[in-house]
């Protein structure tokens, strides 16, 4: 009867680890160093990769091995760096894949593209979160970006700069997942939308259609 209670507490544990042990929540930065010992296939160039990718968990096994996060470059993005420079640019999958560090934004992009050459049929959209606002050196930040995808009718996501490496699912809809990412972020989430784009203007107005209900 021990035996069976030991067991049943380690399952919980590995269960529920993100809700017992949160993230440090004032930074998009991964919680861990990059997976220099993972498997993968490993491309010389973007071009190469969508030749010999063909699974999620490929695009995923390079992204272990080789991102970096850039925060100086997620402070030039803030809301309060934006409004005084509007000339800032995402970097196309190919940028990415040459330099191997940006920030969340640049993550998702890369991964919502090689997805949609290799398995269009998953379906991969950015999923924009919107956070309470926090401020980092005087910059206020709040949007954070993954990507989102189906397989065997159940949603799943990735390409999370927090925890690059990590493919999260399967789950019934996305409201599930963020109501786990919530709690693994330790940051109230504001609002949440799966868009097909990046753009400023499709994301802002989206957002504004999907505001998370809450009970008082």
């Amino acid at each position: 009867m021990a035996k069976v209670f030991i067991l049943f507490v380690l399952f919980l544990l590995v269960g529920y680890a993100n809700v017992l042990h949160p993230a440090e929540s004032s930074s998009d930065a991964p919680e861990y160093e990059r997976d220099a010992t993972v498997l993968l296939k490993a491309p010389d160039s973007y071009e190469q990769a969508l030749r010999i990718w063909k699974t999620p968990e490929d695009i995923n096994a390079w992204i272990a091995a080789n991102f970096s996060y850039d925060t100086a470059r997620a402070v030039r993005f803030s809301e309060t760096q934006r409004a005084k420079n509007a000339n800032l640019s995402i970097y196309n999958p190919v940028e990415f894949f040459n330099t191997r560090t940006g920030m969340c934004v640049d993550l998702s992009r890369f991964g919502v593209e090689a997805m949609r050459h290799i398995d269009p049929q998953s379906e991969p959209m950015y999923l924009v979160i919107e956070f309470d606002p926090i401020q980092l050196n005087g910059n206020t930040l709040r949007l954070h970006w993954l990507v989102s995808f189906k397989r065997d009718g159940k949603s799943y996501f990735f390409a999370d700069s927090k925890r690059p490496g990590q493919i999260s699912g399967p789950y019934n809809d996305t409201r599930e997942f963020i109501k786990e990412y919530e709690q693994y972020r330790n940051r109230r989430i504001v609002a949440f939308r799966e868009l097909e784009s990046y753009q400023k203007q499709q994301q802002t107005q989206a957002l504004k259609q999907q505001a998370i209900q809450r009970k008082p």
